[in-house]
């Protein structure tokens, strides 16, 4: 599976130790930046990695800013992202089970790391459910599409 990484300076700490121990658990990863710790704006990132999971350039998207939220909130206006922002294990299982969500979000500020990796595992390795919940996926693309 292939695992786009993006973060502001907020962020950037956790991006890096995340993509290590994603290349430890051998998942490819597409680093979106950002390169350093330096100031930058978190749209960029957001907007970089909800691009590459949209197009295909990743299968999942990993964002990190300070809290989560801002990221969170650039990377939702690509059509076809479902950024989550899950502060535990539980929000990243339903994310992903019931939301079909493909790219989460963390807040550095938020959690610590050692929590941080156990969300990103529930993450990536829990699979959407369909079924009933496929209804309301469907229903997100509509509106993306202006159709409700």
């Amino acid at each position: 599976m292939k695992i786009a990484l993006g973060s502001d300076h907020g962020g950037f700490f956790y991006k890096e130790k995340i993509k290590e121990y994603l290349k430890s658990k051998r998942y490819e990863i597409v680093d979106k930046g950002t390169y350093s710790p330096e100031p930058v704006d978190y749209p960029y990132f957001g907007e970089n990695v909800g691009k590459a999971v949209v197009e295909g350039e990743a299968d999942m998207g990993i964002i990190i800013c300070g809290t989560g939220i801002g990221i969170s909130i650039a990377a939702n206006k690509i059509k076809g992202v479902r950024a989550a922002l899950c502060t535990n294990e539980f929000m990243a299982r339903m994310a992903r089970s019931h939301n079909d969500a493909n790219v989460l979000a963390l807040g550095q500020r938020v959690i610590g790391l050692d929590h941080a990796l156990a969300i990103v595992d529930v993450f990536l390795e829990t699979p959407f459910e369909g079924g009933r919940h496929e209804r309301r996926v469907k229903l997100i693309l509509d509106i993306e599409e202006g159709k409700i």
